[in-house]
């Protein structure tokens, strides 16, 4: 009897492809897992998702580069599904799919104005100062007035970032094309909109108190934008989180006007719906919103009283959006992948054999990382049950597929084979090894922990640079 190790891919190596490679290989299962990403650095969300100034968050990396570094989880970076790897691919060489690609587009905000010039996703402005090597190296910085709608912590690092002096983020790894556009703001004012009240926002506490600590940035609350339903009482008492987060904004309330004598400010304004972005020639020109209230659980509905801001651009933090991956089933209103469970599933409800999803792509774009650790052991779990439930390791010598080894290659050599006669530059973790030392060796010139390689080109080239050699 002959047997060889189930082939797994996982699509997207950001910390759910990751966690679930992880949880995969401590399984009782014989198998070979490799990891696919479409830029030529791995970590996904974490290095371009986090703002600069929070090097704490980005602490996660560390541990993420502990799992792949053990070197029983093979990195296979730069390549595109969908372009490089379909997925009648990927079964030639595998067994069994996990996708994990996270999601990374705006969600809408239909709201009439909002497709005006001076309007944009926070989505891609965070890939803007995380050097995404995907987005373009300049950034349209000329408003002095600048409106951001959301109630998240995506809002508060649109913000922050917006608002901060960038002598102040030189210590961090921002790329230079980052700083150098950051320089040139104007900006005096950020105005942050939040539907509902001070108990029902998604800030973390943490993320909250750091706004208060950014030098030469006032933080200015309104009183009249207090206030506490039954439902926003419920939510204090139950939940530690939000009687931090409203005891921080209360503090902030309290303060002395006179105090406030930075030269930035950040307005954060509560029960204020988005309603219209205004414009003149086809740019921005200011921020309507309607006032909300309170429906004694929570909830709010409008008023009909709306209040006009002066502002010159407008940044939707709203929440991300999963996008459709060739031939794979897609839930266009949610944004994810058509699934049940992890097990990826057909118009009829039929679980795709061998084919599953974690992270974002899987539940959407809400939860922290520890939720995604439970999501990737959910997905893992079935596909482990689908496995042993046809008697894994079954004979492959002689062509038996029994045992879940369906794919008709299961060499591990074939599938880079295949790439490299696609002409595809591959880059594994070897390669990730030469950025890392390399964007170090920037950072240490600069005293800095590390300087971002942001165009494409580059960092493949100097994650090859060995093999040129």
């Amino acid at each position: 009897m002959s047997t060889r190790p189930l082939r797994v891919a996982v699509v997207g190596a950001g910390p759910a492809g990751i966690y679930a490679s992880d949880i995969l290989s401590k399984t009782d299962l014989d198998v070979s897992i490799d990891l696919f990403e479409r830029l030529p650095a791995p970590f996904g969300l974490v290095r371009y998702g986090v703002a600069p100034d929070h090097p704490r968050i980005k602490q996660i990396i560390v541990a993420l580069h502990k799992v792949l570094s053990r070197g029983d989880i093979r990195l296979l970076a730069n390549v595109d599904f969908g372009t490089d790897v379909k997925l009648e691919d990927l079964r030639q060489f595998y067994d069994a799919v996990i996708f994990s690609t996270g999601a990374i587009k705006d969600a809408e905000l239909n709201i009439p104005g909002i497709e005006l010039d001076g309007s944009y996703g926070a989505a891609d402005f965070v890939s803007w100062y995380d050097g995404h090597p995907d987005v373009p190296r300049t950034w349209p910085l000329e408003a002095r007035e600048i409106a951001v709608v959301g109630a998240g912590n995506v809002a508060l690092d649109v913000a922050r970032i917006l608002a901060k002096h960038p002598k102040d983020l030189l210590p961090t790894e921002v790329p230079a094309n980052v700083y150098e556009g950051l320089q040139a703001s104007p900006v005096t004012d950020v105005h942050v909109f939040a539907r509902r009240g001070p108990a029902q926002v998604k800030f973390s506490p943490l993320e909250l108190r750091e706004l208060g600590h950014v030098p030469d940035v006032d933080i200015i609350v309104y009183p009249e934008d207090y206030d506490f339903d039954e439902g926003s009482e419920a939510a204090i008492n139950s939940s530690n989180q939000t009687k931090q987060v409203v005891k921080t904004l209360t503090d902030w309330a309290l303060d002395d006007p006179s105090t406030k004598t930075a030269s930035r400010r950040i307005h954060l304004h509560f029960l204020h719906q988005p309603a219209e972005v205004l414009g003149e020639d086809g740019k921005v020109t200011g921020f309507r919103t309607e006032r909300t209230a309170l429906q004694g659980d929570g909830t709010v509905k409008g008023t009909g009283e709306f209040h006009d801001f002066p502002v010159q651009a407008v940044y939707r933090a709203v929440g991300y959006f999963g996008s459709p991956l060739s031939e794979i089933p897609f839930d266009d209103l949610k944004g994810v992948i058509s699934n049940r469970e992890g097990r990826v599933v057909d118009m009829d409800g039929e679980h795709v054999p061998g084919v599953y999803a974690t992270g974002w792509i899987k539940r959407g774009p809400v939860g922290l990382i520890g939720h995604t650790k439970s999501d990737a052991s959910e997905t893992v779990k079935h596909l482990v049950e689908d496995v042993v439930g046809v008697a894994d390791g079954a004979d492959v010598s002689e062509g038996n597929l029994d045992g879940g080894r369906t794919a008709p290659q299961g060499a591990p050599e074939a599938i880079t084979a295949f790439l490299a006669d696609k002409g595809v530059q591959v880059i594994e973790w070897s390669g990730w090894e030469l950025l890392d030392a390399h964007e170090r060796a920037l950072g240490e010139a600069e005293g800095r922990e590390r300087v971002k390689v942001v165009p494409r080109e580059e960092m493949i080239a100097i994650s090859q640079s060995v093999k040129q050699a």
